[in-house]
């Protein structure tokens, strides 16, 4: 009961900031307008298990458009270093994409204190198999799914994006879907995760998901979305701060140095001396604003409702 409460009461504290800003006139905004009219244009799908693994169930929530479908879908994985948070913090996040009347899925993971790497990156695309096999029951489009992600959760949609079925990371969940995406939104992700192990850009939350394993560097390559940079990948479009102290700026640029190299769409939009995240309200519209467009370019065309 608790985490239900959780998802609604996120739900319900981002309307209330959407609403509280009413002009003096009285009369409201596109975004107010739609805001205040929500409730009857979604239905909300708390806590669903999307896989047990190690005792722990891994749970999404599901927000579904009332209108028929199907729908673009976001498939949304929350940041905090592979370690922390939580898919009802993050909850903001998703708020752009409902406006637009997408589909939206909203994704936990097991953290490193309950299962190291590369667990997270099990279970998102698991999370990934369940949405493509629950296609028609929530109207998702699975040929326009885009996976979504700030920090850790941007590799999270790096990986899910990239990873190709022989690296074998969805064998806990397995199944004869092809875990396609068309499209990968990368919010500052990390692209090298051996970079953070050791030396001037060794970072705790990574020492911490990796552990004591004793193939810790080997799990680490495996785990880097560098590591897959090919052909025929999904188009990428990374935002990132160039001035972030938390995951590198260089691991952006790398990717998009890798992705022009095979002739992968896409695009890295840089905010001058942002850091990490907690971008201003215009850098966040400039950002959006290349993100809607790259979807405009790049996304397949809608399929007639009922389709």
């Amino acid at each position: 009961m608790k985490r239900l409460w959780s998802s609604s009461a996120i739900c319900a504290v981002a309307l209330c900031v959407l609403l509280s800003a009413v002009p003096a006139n009285g009369q409201q905004s596109g975004t107010q307008s739609w805001a205040s009219s929500l409730v009857n244009q979604y239905t909300i799908i708390p806590n669903a298990t999307y896989l047990t693994a190690n005792n722990y169930e891994s749970k999404l929530d599901v927000y579904r458009p009332n209108a028929d479908g199907p729908h673009p879908t976001l498939l949304y994985f929350h940041g905090g270093g592979w370690v922390r948070g939580s898919k009802e913090t993050s909850a903001f996040y998703l708020l752009p994409f409902l406006e637009k009347g997408w589909t939206v899925i909203n994704v936990e993971y097991r953290l490193g204190r309950v299962s190291l790497a590369p667990a997270a990156m099990e279970d998102c695309l698991c999370a990934l198999r369940w949405v493509i096999r629950h296609a028609q029951e929530y109207r998702v489009d699975a040929a326009r799914i885009v996976v979504m992600g700030n920090s850790a959760g941007g590799h999270l949609a790096l990986t899910t994006g990239m990873l190709p079925s022989s690296a074998g990371f969805d064998r806990i969940c397995s199944g004869d879907e092809e875990l396609n995406v068309a499209a990968i939104i990368d919010w500052y992700g990390i692209t090298d995760v051996n970079d953070l192990l050791d030396g001037p850009n060794m970072k705790t939350y990574a020492v911490t998901w990796l552990g004591n394993q004793p193939d810790r560097d080997q799990i680490a390559r495996r785990a880097s979305p560098l590591t897959y940079v090919r052909p025929g990948l999904p188009p990428i479009i990374m935002i990132q701060g160039d001035a972030d102290p938390t995951v590198p700026y260089a691991h952006s640029v790398r990717l998009q140095t890798a992705l022009k190299g095979v002739n992968v769409p896409h695009q890295l939009v840089t905010i001058p001396g942002g850091g990490h995240g907690r971008f201003s309200r215009p850098e966040m519209d400039m950002a959006y604003t290349h993100i809607w467009a790259f979807m405009e370019k790049h996304l397949p065309a809608a399929r007639p409702p009922g389709n």
